[in-house]
């Protein structure tokens, strides 16, 4: 832990109403009390976690600018140490000179993250609520924020610690069950031992679950539009994000590699992937064409959600789809595929457009067909709805059910689960073979140690350290 006194800008880059100057440490106090010059003659020191006014001065004793000043006194700061804070005029030039003033007084400047990083090691937190303080900063939607908002309460924190416990309290049963064979205790039974793992291991589950569910909202998801040659896919791209940013015109093959732009359908946050048009390699020439196309074929296999697009030009779906659209369909789940007929207002569906996912996949049933819309990208008929069928494919795709679930892991507390129920599975395997409790009890502490680096308990410095260099700085 460092005991010196760290400074930075606390508020976003660029100008704006308000910016905050934010010091932690030791010197925070003398700091504030040095800069600031009270506008009340009557001001007889800064009372804790009060806003004062005042103003700071320049090297030459001339006002700088008008500030709001406070102190918050450790242990109960957000950091755990004193924490001071100027609120001045969010101008960039002000706020760097004030910074300059703080920095000239005895602090130095913060690390990225190094403000959460001093709350997680003086305990105000730990390591899931301190990553849920970048995460909630840089969520994607507000289902995202409101997963945060859960970690950052504690609520993961304390269900991983209530697994931690559970697995102690077996590994003080096995210890008993070695150190003591021979005498009359209460020692755990196989049977019991494997009931017990059990449950651990359908809690962490259950939790792993609830990751798989969410991702969608704090990762999105990836949106391709598939289909062939001027079907009109990045005319539906640009319509999509409302600016032009894929090359559009009548000539075959214009897209000759992917083109991937993040976005927002219905308030999800996706990747939209425009693919080269589908067509056979003897139809083309182009070398970079064809690469562009396998390309294109990768990422629509990737993709949570696909919008198969149609030109408007085939007279009958039964008799006119593109041999290469049957190709890839044929190697899709239809219920990631969305059927989009493409520039509706020159050429409305056939007749035989609602049967199309029967073409393409012969061996669905009626309840199991993939949705379809006639939509134009030129006069934004049907993007609308579009857009919310897309975000009810992708729910659909995640098992997402409702909005109830608060502990919801990130990806790298995910990735520890999974190394839990690893060590979990082999350990229930190994007591089902008869393997000696001394020796289950080296993948019990595994288990034990992984859910403690979650937390934070015990956490390698390099895990750290890339924890908190992705934090901003002056958080």
């Amino acid at each position: 832990m460092r005991s010196d006194t760290i400074a930075a800008i606390a508020t976003a880059p660029g100008a704006g109403g308000i910016g905050i100057i934010r010091v932690s440490g030791p010197d925070a106090g003398k700091i504030l009390r040095q800069l600031f010059v009270p506008a009340s003659s009557t001001f007889q020191g800064f009372q804790p976690w009060r806003l004062h006014r005042g103003s700071v001065l320049d090297a030459d004793g001339v006002r700088l600018d008008e500030v709001l000043a406070v102190f918050m006194p450790g242990p109960r700061s957000f950091t755990g140490e004193d924490v001071a804070e100027w609120h001045c005029h969010g101008g960039p030039v002000l706020l760097e000179a004030v910074l300059a003033l703080v920095l000239d007084a005895g602090a130095r400047l913060a690390e990225r993250g190094e403000f959460t990083r001093r709350a997680y090691l003086n305990g105000r937190m730990d390591l899931t609520q301190a990553e849920a303080v970048a995460e909630m900063i840089a969520a994607p939607t507000r289902e995202g924020a409101r997963l945060a908002a859960a970690r950052l309460d504690g609520l993961l924190g304390r269900r991983m610690d209530a697994l931690r416990e559970r697995l102690e309290t077996l590994r003080a049963h096995v210890c008993l069950a070695v150190d003591f064979p021979e005498e009359e205790v209460d020692c755990l039974s196989p049977l019991d031992f494997q009931k017990a793992l059990a449950g651990v291991d359908a809690a962490a589950a259950a939790l792993l679950a609830g990751f798989e569910r969410n991702r969608c909202f704090t990762e999105g998801v990836l949106v391709a539009l598939a289909g062939p040659v001027n079907a009109g896919k990045s005319s539906l791209m640009n319509a999509l994000l409302g600016r032009e940013r894929a090359i559009v015109t009548e000539h075959p093959g214009t897209t000759r590699d992917f083109l991937e732009e993040p976005a927002k359908l219905a308030g999800l946050p996706v990747r939209l992937v425009d693919t080269a048009g589908l067509r056979s390699a003897s139809a083309t020439a182009d070398p970079v064409e064809r690469h562009g196309i396998r390309l294109g074929k990768d990422k629509i296999a990737e993709a949570d959600v696909i919008f198969l697009l149609f030109d408007g030009a085939l007279a009958s779906c039964a008799d006119s789809l593109p041999e290469d659209i049957r190709e890839l369909a044929s190697g899709l789940n239809p219920q990631r595929v969305i059927l989009v007929w493409n520039k509706a207002d020159v050429a409305p569906p056939p007749a035989d457009w609602a049967r199309t996912g029967t073409f393409l996949w012969p061996s669905l049933d009626a309840k199991g067909q993939p949705p379809r819309l006639a939509v134009s990208a030129r006069t934004g008929q049907g993007l609308e709805e579009l857009c919310a069928l897309a975000r009810s494919v992708a729910l659909a795709g995640s098992g997402r059910v409702d909005a109830s679930e608060e502990a919801v892991p990130n990806l790298r507390q995910a990735l520890a689960l999974g190394r839990v129920r690893e060590e979990l599975t082999a350990l229930m395997q190994d007591v089902a073979d008869g393997v000696p409790y001394d020796l289950c009890a080296v993948r019990l502490e595994s288990a034990v140690a992984v859910l403690a680096e979650i937390t934070g308990l015990d956490t390698p410095d390099d895990v750290l350290n890339r924890i908190f260099a992705s934090f901003c700085i002056g958080k």
